[in-house]
């Protein structure tokens, strides 16, 4: 496995591990039917996916650095 798939796994892997905690807790603390952490991670995901098209690689949704990104390589 290359190395840039790895980081790019990883990445993905970790962001989606992390919004679904944060939307497990908010629902939680929201005292909402465990249902409702699906949507909070939807609207999480959307949010940090515009968040690092606008901050980090241009053109991509990706917040590792240009050199690790496979997105951000010319074929």
């Amino acid at each position: 496995m290359n190395t840039q798939l790895l980081l790019d796994l990883t990445e993905r892997a970790g962001w989606t591990g992390a919004q679904a905690a944060v939307a497990l807790v908010a629902v939680e603390v929201a005292d909402l039917p465990v249902w409702w952490a699906a949507p909070a991670a939807l609207v999480l995901a959307s949010a940090k996916g515009w968040i690092a098209g606008r901050l980090g690689r241009p053109g991509t949704a990706s917040t590792l650095p240009a050199e690790a990104d496979p997105a951000s390589r010319v074929v």
